[in-house]
């Protein structure tokens, strides 16, 4: 994978408008400077509570769309989920609010070099990132298929958006309120049998990303899976994002997700070790060691 073509840079951005879609709020935010250099897979990290807030850390997301140029300038727009303190300052913006903004950050998505077919999955608001990876890949004659899933109606993203850019759209809930009742991995097969996609791209929860990844294996699909760790600094310094991934050298390794993700691809994440670092990883400790 390639990073993004150019440096992040950090800009004040001024909020153009904040709009509420089910259980979720979507930020649009004028920041010259990133819109321009945004890949779909990168993201940005939001500085909140207003420049004599205790709330150090920075709150980082996916970008949804991004706009190089405007009426207003370049835009960025992120959907977000209330979780706490800090998205909750950022869902009780004002137009004209002032944000810092610093991106765009990690690795974007790999898009293929011929037009094949790609099946694009997302759970809740991890859905976001899909729909302007979903506009490259047309503009590169790659058929695009979406799959959106959540555990209720109000906590799906973009389904209407989704329909109308995409060649087809299959929807899953937990609860069955709308779409097919089960996991997005439910109906994930067919549709892989159906498009004989050969790309799988995935964002969402992480039992969500190890069962797409599975199933994409399972049908000779390549796949790539943007983690949602959670990053506390966004440009690889406090180390709280890191999880085992496999290198092309067979190497186990604790990598960042801010730096060198936040898209892995499938087959190299340790799904199952995610959270702990794998005997045998470069660097872990040996068992039975002494000092």
């Amino acid at each position: 994978m390639t990073r993004t073509s150019q440096p992040p840079v950090q800009v004040t951005g001024r909020v153009l408008s904040v709009d509420r879609v089910g259980d979720y709020h979507h930020l649009t935010l004028v920041a010259p400077g990133i819109a321009e250099r945004t890949r779909p897979g990168a993201f940005v990290a939001l500085a909140v509570g207003g420049a004599n807030s205790a709330m150090l850390l920075r709150r980082c997301f996916s970008v949804y769309r991004a706009k190089g140029s405007g009426v207003y300038g370049g835009t960025v727009e992120v959907v977000l989920a209330v979780a706490g303190k800090g998205t909750a300052w950022l869902a009780g913006l004002r137009p004209q609010d002032e944000v810092d903004v610093v991106g765009p950050l990690g690795r974007p998505f790999t898009l293929p070099k011929e037009p094949v077919a790609c099946v694009l999955v997302g759970g809740g608001y991890g859905c976001a990132p899909l729909f302007m990876l979903a506009e490259r890949l047309r503009e590169r004659g790659c058929s695009t298929h979406l799959v959106l899933g959540a555990a209720t109606e109000r906590r799906l993203f973009g389904v209407l958006q989704a329909r109308r850019s995409a060649q087809s759209v299959e929807v899953t809930t937990d609860d069955g309120s709308l779409g097919t009742r089960g996991p997005v991995t439910t109906v994930l097969p067919a549709v892989l049998e159906r498009t004989e996609a050969a790309v799988v791209y995935a964002c969402g929860p992480m039992p969500m990303l190890r069962a797409v990844a599975a199933t994409a294996a399972d049908h000779g699909a390549w796949s790539q899976c943007a983690v949602e760790e959670q990053m506390a600094c966004g440009v690889g310094v406090c180390m709280t994002c890191v999880l085992p991934v496999r290198g092309d050298d067979g190497v186990v390794r604790m990598v960042r997700s801010c730096t060198e993700g936040p898209v892995f691809r499938g087959d190299r994440v340790l799904w199952d070790d995610v959270g702990t670092v794998p005997r045998g990883t470069l660097g872990a400790p040996r068992v039975g060691s002494h000092r």
